[in-house]
């Protein structure tokens, strides 16, 4: 199997290396996620200007045909630089669930926009008691007239404070955790009748708590099936891992090279802690979980696509639990090695740990994700 990018692939991989080593380095980023908004817009108008927003759909849907692996390329990039940009909750969960899902009119009035860098969304679907269940899911969705009347609460909802739209997941029959009886609505961010929290997250992003009470949407903002979005949003979540996966190997990348070049400078007892054969053997495994984790973002990446739901909601669950483990060990290692000063806000190694721990959290954590490819693996 031939595993080598192509030539686009190289140029988008080129372009968006030379996007971090321009747009972001530490103390730039460190000012990006001290300001009220937390990204920039100028880097938004960039993503649209160099085709980012829309590389990963069809043609037909207004994108440049790419796919998973264009995803995962800007993805790695992204996390070496812990770029702050809105792109998964806009792009990858919003568009995704959007192109799959939305009819020719919502696709021309949600996705094209959006592909121009003139739109932003959130995807709310987590509550106070949901855990990592997707299914589990409170906020009613009643009848009103011909539309919805949409009432319940909403936690950790990802760039809620900047999004135009909020994608909101609501139960509309079936009891509590029931996978059927689940639809998805298309709400303005600004609707009457939504009040909003907003907060930083540890690692410098922007989320909020939502309530909703009684939001009334039309019928125009059901987003594919009314009882029907299980699966919609279960494929788009797995899609959102391998994303997250991609771009913490981009994290365990840059902690490791800055461990390398700090032990090698270092001194103690006269030499560099680097010439200890501990460290040496430590920065070895440092290596090993990296590269594993590579192989098993490059395998979901592969697979994400494909048509059998069970193939790809293994590929994601593998590929997460492998993050999961990688990242904990690159990221304690890096701090350990580092000393007391690696925690500390003024050093990058503590911002990619931040991250990488969030990453193992986000739609699932190590545990979770090792249930449910065993629970898979045995119903097969």
């Amino acid at each position: 199997m031939d595993l080598s990018l192509s030539d686009e692939q190289k140029q988008l991989q080129e372009a968006a290396e030379r996007f971090v080593r321009d747009k972001y380095p530490f103390d730039a980023r460190r000012k990006i996620a001290a300001a009220e908004r937390g990204w920039l817009p100028e880097n938004w108008a960039q993503f649209a200007e160099l085709g980012w927003l829309g590389m990963a759909f069809s043609e037909e849907d207004g994108g440049y045909g790419g796919g998973p692996i264009e995803t995962m390329i800007v993805m790695e990039q992204f996390g070496k630089g812990l770029v702050l940009e809105p792109f998964l909750p806009t792009v990858v969960l919003g568009g995704g669930m959007i192109a799959a899902a939305g009819s020719a009119a919502q696709k021309q009035a949600l996705l094209a926009p959006m592909i121009e860098g003139k739109k932003q969304f959130a995807f709310a679907w987590l509550e106070r008691q949901s855990r990592y269940n997707l299914a589990d899911v409170s906020l009613k969705a009643t009848t009103e007239g011909s539309g919805w009347s949409l009432s319940g609460h909403k936690g950790v909802v990802y760039n809620a404070p900047s999004a135009d739209d909020i994608i909101v997941l609501a139960r509309t029959s079936g009891a509590a955790r029931e996978q059927n009886g689940l639809t998805l609505f298309v709400v303005d961010a600004k609707a009457k009748g939504i009040t909003r929290r907003d907060y930083p997250t540890q690692d410098a992003l922007r989320a909020s708590e939502l309530t909703f009470d009684k939001v009334s949407v039309g019928a125009d903002a059901v987003l594919g099936t009314v009882d029907g979005a299980f699966p919609i949003v279960e494929a788009a979540v797995d899609r959102a891992i391998v994303a997250l996966c991609a771009e913490a190997t981009g994290c365990m990348d840059a902690i490791n090279a800055a461990t390398l070049e700090y032990i090698k400078t270092r001194k103690q007892f006269g030499v560099p802690i680097g010439k200890f054969q501990v460290l040496q053997h430590r920065m070895v495994d440092c290596f090993t979980n990296a590269q594993e984790a590579r192989s098993m973002t490059l395998m979901a990446s592969l697979k994400i696509d494909d048509k059998d739901p069970v193939v790809r909601a293994k590929a994601a669950s593998g590929a997460k639990v492998q993050i999961g483990k990688s990242g904990k060990f690159c990221g304690q290692s890096a701090v350990q090695m580092h000393g007391g000063m690696g925690v500390t806000d003024e050093l990058s190694v503590s911002h990619y740990f931040k991250r990488l721990t969030m990453i193992d959290l986000m739609f699932g954590n190590q545990q979770h994700h090792l249930t449910r490819y065993s629970n898979l693996a045995m119903a097969a």
